[in-house]
């Protein structure tokens, strides 16, 4: 059992490597988003780009990524400085074109926040990514 998960985690993509190799809470948090974000947007691509898990669209199109930093999770929007709703739970942090929502626990995911900015952030995937 111990070595066919080790086979198995060896060859999963990096990125859910990166996911499944995170402590809790952020293991749990992460594995939550990337349902609804793959379940929001079917036609994302899951990659792995400068060592974090990115959702790609058709023709190489950046839409989000993820991040587990210090104490949180973030989902980071490249479109953010484009998004409209929910700004007030949107966080910038001195970044000019991308925003994100920030998880401390599982109980911070507002899943009808969310699904309303992925389906705006699509809407948006044409626009280019500075303002």
């Amino acid at each position: 059992m111990g070595f066919s998960f080790y086979l198995y985690f060896r060859m999963m993509n990096p990125a859910e490597t990166y996911i499944l190799s995170k402590e809790e809470p952020f293991r749990s948090i992460l594995l939550h988003l990337q349902l609804i974000v793959e379940t929001t947007i079917p036609e994302v691509i899951l990659k792995y780009k400068w060592h974090l898990p990115f959702y790609y669209l058709t023709g190489n199109n950046m839409f989000c990524y993820l991040n587990q930093s210090k104490n949180y999770v973030d989902l980071v929007f490249t479109r953010g400085a484009h998004l409209t709703q929910h700004t007030d739970k949107l966080v910038s942090e001195n970044r000019k074109c991308m925003k994100s929502l920030r998880y401390f626990n599982m109980e911070d995911i507002n899943e009808r926040v969310l699904i309303d900015l992925l389906k705006e952030a699509y809407a948006l995937r044409d626009r280019p990514i500075y303002k």
